[in-house]
């Protein structure tokens, strides 16, 4: 049977696996950085923790650039109720006499002494300034312009998303740390006790009042010892990586949380229902999914929007010269207002309307999954901290009845009258009902963090 600290290295391994995300890229700027622990190695707490992880973090920094690409997408939007001016400058010549009449009477020097049949070809430079107005298209442009503000309201509900996730991995990560150290020095600790009492042993076996058995019996569990204080050191290490990762340090910045043995445990959850029914209030994936569903709909009249017609405005002014020698005596003005309607679009509207409507029944179903998944996390949630605080419970009392079996089995062994077999199971179930205690004590406030990231709520 493995030793009971490597039992709970074994089981710490996978706890700090389950938090790790992809290895970011160092960041070079975070070389010089103040704000990053410098190589005294100042105790981290987790407030100061989730404070840097929101200033640093680069998935925060992403969700923002989303919200200011929405917040242009809102204007680019609300352009379309603006007239829309234009320049332009063009020189063109013909001998047809078709277009070469034309030029000639908009540069106004028709005469009826010309030969329209032989214009000999004709140039016309024109600068011109073009207005246009769109005065109705359907509703598209007002339906469009709503879109683009759920749109942004989207993009800051995914950075609340973003940030209430983040908060909870660095609460799970300081804490899976935390167990992680203290793991380890209790396994330091049961290998320096096993390695004291095999010195000793050797030297009652060279003098005889020893066993050759108890001096391998020792060995044996100083390996073991050695064993689970690898695997607690290593992860220790990987608990730090969790945090450099989510704080965006190098991989070189030493990072030691501050043991808060202090802090209390927290409280039984509410019913089920209660936290159900927050969760959906508060989650920003629910409301997120509820304004896709928004935009969707308003997509579906955008493209409906395409069957109406379409009302402009406009106006021309320019000149037309045989040269570029510009003069206001030859200008010209064309204003008017013109109504246009697609009788036939190859069917593209129709097709467009609907994959308009699917999309709008892949929302509703989208947030009907995402219901449920918040209903999941929260029961969840819930249910894990209930176990984490009873398990507390039951460890409270577990420690309290080791430390009286230890206290007796050391008596005993100075007197005689246990092996050191015994003495060293005594200890070790000690050690093993102090750091279930422990683990129970920091899971109670790991499964609080998730409980509190499941209800939507930031802390």
């Amino acid at each position: 049977m493995p030793p009971p600290h490597s039992k709970l290295a074994c089981f710490l391994l996978p706890l700090a696996l389950c938090v790790v995300p992809a290895a970011a890229a160092p960041n070079p700027a975070a070389e010089s950085d103040p704000a990053l622990p410098s190589g005294s190695a100042p105790l981290l707490t987790l407030e100061r923790a989730v404070t840097l992880a929101i200033e640093r973090n680069p998935d925060l920094q992403i969700a923002n650039e989303r919200i200011a690409q929405a917040e242009a997408a809102i204007g680019e939007s609300l352009a379309a109720f603006y007239p829309q001016i234009r320049a332009r400058l063009s020189y063109r010549y013909s001998d047809n006499p078709a277009e070469a009449f034309g030029m000639i009477v908009a540069q106004r020097r028709f005469s009826f002494g010309q030969n329209i049949n032989q214009p000999n070809g004709v140039t016309d430079f024109r600068p011109e300034v073009q207005a246009t107005w769109s005065l109705y298209r359907g509703g598209r442009d007002y339906h469009q312009s709503l879109a683009a503000g759920l749109g942004k309201e989207i993009s800051e509900l995914e950075l609340s998303a973003v940030s209430n996730n983040l908060i909870h991995g660095v609460t799970d990560g300081f804490y899976t740390l935390l167990v992680a150290k203290e793991n380890q020095a209790i396994a330091q600790r049961a290998a320096l006790a096993v390695q004291s009492e095999l010195a000793d042993t050797r030297k009652r076996h060279a003098a005889g009042s020893a066993l050759k058995a108890d001096v391998l019996s020792l060995e044996a569990r100083l390996a073991e010892a050695r064993e689970a204080d690898i695997h607690a050191r290593n992860a220790v290490e990987m608990a730090r990586t969790v945090l450099r990762t989510l704080l965006d340090f190098p991989d070189s910045s030493p990072i030691e949380p501050r043991i808060d043995r202090e802090r209390p445990l927290p409280r039984l959850p509410a019913a089920f229902d209660d936290l159900r029914t927050e969760a959906l209030a508060n989650r920003p994936e629910m409301l997120i999914a509820q304004r896709q569903i928004e935009t969707r709909q308003h997509e579906i009249k955008i493209a409906r929007g395409e069957h109406l017609p379409r009302l402009d405005a406009f106006v021309n002014y320019g000149l037309n010269e045989r040269s570029p020698e510009f003069s206001s005596a030859h200008d010209n003005v064309t204003s008017g207002v013109a109504v246009e309607m697609d009788l036939f679009a190859g069917l593209g509207t129709a097709a467009r309307v609907r994959k308009a409507e699917r999309r709008l029944a892949e929302a509703k179903a989208q947030r009907r999954k995402i219901e449920l998944q918040i209903g999941r996390e929260a029961k969840n949630a819930s249910l894990e901290l209930q176990e984490a605080l009873q398990r507390a419970e039951v460890a409270g009392t577990a420690v309290a009845a080791a430390e009286e079996a230890f206290r007796l089995v050391t008596v005993q062994h100075r007197a005689g009258a246990a092996t050191v077999t015994r003495f060293l199971e005594s200890e070790v179930a000690r050690d093993r009902a102090q750091t279930q205690r422990m683990t129970a004590h920091y899971d109670a406030l790991r499964a609080e963090a998730a409980l509190q990231r499941a209800l939507g709520a930031r802390r």
